[in-house]
């Protein structure tokens, strides 16, 4: 199977430092493979979008020369891919409804000793499992079990990362049965994810380390809608002077594409890639030499068929 790549920015605001090192990292480990590199838009969460960051988005990867080998998805497009993965969740008896509030959420984490929230999120305890008990439906979830027919024997995913080795997450204790669609109606990034880079092909995603909590939960979909499993390498993130992650939560700024190769240079920087060139391309091909070097050593996995349709 031939080597496909993505970077998949949310367009909540243009690209900062720590983006722009996801996404030249994903570019020169499609490039050092001689694959493919493409750009997906997630802006299925529309609350969040800000008007015309997509755009701007798209013009900062091409000032450093991260051009996409085809035109860029958008999320905001494919809720029919997304509505049939989860019906065929629900019918298989993955996937329930879900009717809880926050607050009850929260209660429940409490009276059983579960951790309040980890990363801004509450590990659920399967509370609406056996049905809904009178309450409307808020969200769907899927269950974090080994097993259909034993839903209580934990979830346990193992899996190995490019740069940072073997992983394990027990999903079931550190999360719970996670959601596939809010109780908004939006789609969960989970489940939107795992459609989206069986449809474009993805066999390796590239992106940062803070991403890395989400791997075991997308490898568990997979595995449930028979599809692909990418190969994972999880990049260094960048942080501020206060030593948080960079991020468009904490404010992080722009960054400046005006002075593409300055711009490269701090992000390769980040990547232990290092090129004395004047021009992006010049730069972008010392970089991938270095890159082909250090990380593709080995090709991308292969996986079952994908349904063109999807």
């Amino acid at each position: 199977m031939a080597y496909t790549g993505r970077f998949a920015p949310s367009p909540t605001g243009p690209l900062h430092a720590g983006s722009l090192v996801a996404a030249l990292a994903s570019w020169l480990d499609a490039r050092a493979h001689g694959g493919r590199w493409l750009v997906r838009i997630e802006d299925v969460d529309t609350l969040r979008t800000m008007p015309g960051a997509a755009r701007i988005i798209l013009r900062q990867l091409a000032d450093c020369g991260l051009l996409p080998d085809a035109p860029p998805i958008w999320q905001s497009t494919r809720d029919a891919p997304y509505a049939a993965a989860l019906e065929r969740l629900l019918a298989q008896g993955w996937a329930y409804p879900c009717g809880c509030t926050r607050r009850e959420l929260l209660a429940a984490a409490d009276a059983t000793g579960q951790p309040a929230a980890r990363h801004g999120e509450l590990v659920y305890t399967g509370t609406c499992r056996h049905g809904l008990r009178g309450k409307p439906a808020r969200a769907a979830r899927v269950l974090a079990a080994a097993s259909i027919d034993a839903p209580d024997v934990p979830l346990v995913v193992d899996w190995i990362d490019r740069r940072l080795g073997p992983q394990r997450q027990d999903v079931s204790r550190e999360v719970g049965d996670f959601v596939l669609r809010r109780a908004d109606g939006l789609w969960a990034y989970q489940l939107a994810v795992v459609v989206d880079d069986a449809r474009q092909g993805v066999t390796d995603v590239v992106r940062g380390a803070d991403l890395a909590d989400n791997t075991a939960r997308q490898i568990h979909l997979q595995r449930l809608l028979g599809l692909p499993q990418p190969r994972y390498l999880h990049t260094p993130l960048v942080h501020g002077a206060d030593g948080d992650k960079l991020s468009k939560q904490n404010r992080a700024g722009p960054v400046d594409t005006s002075r593409p190769v300055d711009a490269l240079k701090a992000a390769g920087a980040m990547l232990a890639v290092e090129a004395d060139e004047g021009s992006v391309a010049g730069w972008l091909a010392r970089a991938t030499a270095q890159w082909s070097a250090r990380w593709a050593e080995a090709g991308p996995q292969h996986g079952p068929s994908i349904d063109p349709r999807a």
